[in-house]
């Protein structure tokens, strides 16, 4: 029974994380966007969740000087990076969505959603900073962000074990299937026995995206 149970568990939840068509939604107005370039055609416009490949620019709005190029400072490699999961400042999540291949853009990002009042390396604390970014790919991220957004009910970024386990009884009553608290207790400590990579109970938005297959 605990193994028909995970097997249908993988099946729902892996549907559920499919992820969705890119929404238009404008940028937040604290982020200045502005397109420098834009292909012709356009055939996918990213979406959080999504793995983009960069090359880009920063410099200091005070002064203009450049603190990073990965033309320059990564050996002329490009980056990658997941959209929408923090793994890069805060502005670009907010600043990169719906572009599309060929794009290139300039965001002018305040310092709430840059470096702050720490500042880090070359930029100092409460430094506005601007990115000129050129998009050259995008792949599928390996988990969506919107799922994790639904499972992540007091949004704070991470997955206790209670909203594991009230999106996971959700979805098998959704599908008709009956499973007793038992057995949800226990298909949420395998669930974060797996993949709770750091043991500190909870399953952050960086172990949910790279990481899941049961989810």
């Amino acid at each position: 029974m605990a193994a028909a149970v995970l097997l249908l568990s993988s099946a729902l939840l892996c549907a559920a994380l499919g992820c969705a068509g890119a929404a238009l939604i404008p940028p937040a107005a604290d982020v200045k966007v502005e397109v420098l370039h834009k292909p012709f055609l356009c055939h996918r416009r990213t979406k959080w969740g999504d793995m983009m490949l960069v090359h880009y620019e920063g410099f200091l709005e005070r002064d203009g000087s450049m603190f990073h190029s990965t033309h320059k400072h990564n050996n002329g490699q490009p980056m990658w990076f997941t959209l929408g999961i923090r793994e890069a400042l805060k502005g670009w999540d907010r600043g990169l969505k719906d572009m599309c291949v060929g794009e290139k853009r300039k965001l002018t990002i305040p310092p709430a959603l840059a470096y702050g009042k720490e500042g880090k390396g070359k930029i100092p604390p409460e430094s506005t900073l601007i990115f000129n970014i050129d998009l050259l790919e995008i792949r599928n991220g390996p988990r969506s962000h919107e799922s994790f957004q639904e499972m992540d009910l007091n949004d704070d970024w991470k997955l206790s074990k209670q909203e594991v386990k009230i999106y996971l009884k959700k979805e098998f009553e959704k599908h008709g299937a009956v499973v007793n608290d038992t057995q949800h207790d226990a298909l949420v400590e395998d669930i974060f026995d797996k993949e709770d990579e750091d043991s500190d109970g909870f399953i952050s938005a960086r172990e949910f995206t790279y990481k899941h297959d049961e989810l």
